[in-house]
């Protein structure tokens, strides 16, 4: 763990050259070091998804955390922007690809960038780390029970947002995923599912299901929190993340 860090709001290059909100930590030095793009979860760019980014700045990492709603929503709360966003179907799957590219680079941009850059995902943002890594160049990806990747969204579900198994054959980098055995989006056919089709294309990856969690489980502060679960899942998203990223 790395005990001292700079972390606050940047602003970067998203989507079509608009400029947006984010939230950077990286360790204090000048050793170098991978990049991990944190994308945060429907409820938004909250407080516990900058948890997230600094927890990752404590590997060793810089890491950052882009606004998505910075457009819908400039300056509202978390839930008030969230709501805004949920409203309008959800951020557009081609504007996301803009936006964390804008922030891979800017992480790659840093004095001490090694040059590498992952992205990491939960709920919604465990798709849309999917969707990233098959849209952009990347050296690892994780999809925290990421909804829709495989499948359609349930009638009347409020994003407009589509499966991605076709968009596979063009996954970028390495996959790991970290799924919910008592999860129903994605359940554990959709997972396989996954799983058997990106073996059948050669596509590196590696899945983990945990017994008696559901969706939600790294999220501590919620009900559907597993501690068991989720501390295993950390080490194992360490353990991916220095592999891929060379910490």
């Amino acid at each position: 763990m790395r005990d001292a860090m700079q972390a606050g709001t940047v602003r970067i290059t998203g989507a079509g050259g608009d400029e947006i909100e984010a939230y950077l930590a990286q360790p204090v030095g000048s050793e170098p070091r991978g990049g991990v793009v944190v994308i945060h979860h429907m409820p938004g760019y909250d407080e516990s998804t900058k948890e997230i980014t600094r927890r990752l700045a404590s590997y060793g990492y810089a890491a950052i955390c882009p606004n998505l709603y910075s457009r819908e929503a400039p300056g509202a709360s978390p839930d008030d922007a969230a709501a805004t966003a949920r409203a309008a179907g959800g951020v557009p799957d081609d504007r996301l690809v803009g936006d964390v590219g804008g922030a891979a680079d800017h992480l790659r941009g840093l004095p001490a960038s090694n040059g590498k850059v992952g992205v990491i995902g939960y709920c919604s943002g465990g798709r849309q780390a999917f969707l990233a890594a098959c849209r952009l160049p990347l050296d690892a990806a994780v999809d925290c029970y990421g909804a829709f990747v495989v499948g359609n969204p349930p009638e009347n579900f409020p994003l407009a947002v589509t499966p991605l198994l076709d968009q596979a054959g063009s996954l970028s980098c390495p996959l790991l995923g970290m799924f919910g055995a008592d999860d129903q989006y994605p359940s554990p056919a959709q997972v396989a599912e996954l799983a058997g089709e990106l073996t059948r294309l050669g596509k590196p990856h590696e899945f983990h299901s945990y017994p008696d969690a559901g969706h939600g489980f790294f999220a501590v502060d919620r009900p559907s929190y597993r501690p068991l679960a989720a501390t295993e899942g950390w080490q194992r998203v360490r353990e991916f993340f220095d592999r891929q990223l060379g910490a």
